[in-house]
């Protein structure tokens, strides 16, 4: 079994059935299911509107589901690496 450590190794999913085939040979890192569990405190979150076309909000969705994770919370987590990512090249 392969075990994910980056949320940027899984692959975007063609069908439902390649998602299911993939996740059958991979698992995600403890590390990684920990840190996307984080929720922040009520104090310490601001609530935020955002637009999304449908499909890509299914898409989010069961991609959140087969990581056994709320989409909002995948959401934060996303947005939260690719802040990282641009402040290591921005730091360059």
């Amino acid at each position: 079994m392969t075990e994910i450590k980056d949320w940027n190794e899984i692959p975007d999913f063609e069908t439902e059935e390649a998602e299911a085939e993939f996740w059958t040979n991979h698992t995600l890192d403890a590390r990684l299911m920990a840190n996307a569990m984080h929720e922040p405190d009520a104090k310490e979150s601001t609530t935020i509107t955002l637009r999304f076309d449908p499909r890509m909000l299914s898409r989010i969705k069961r991609i959140a589901r087969s990581r056994y994770l709320n989409y909002q919370s995948m959401l934060k987590q996303w947005l939260s690496e690719r802040l990282e990512e641009e402040a290591r090249k921005s730091s360059q």
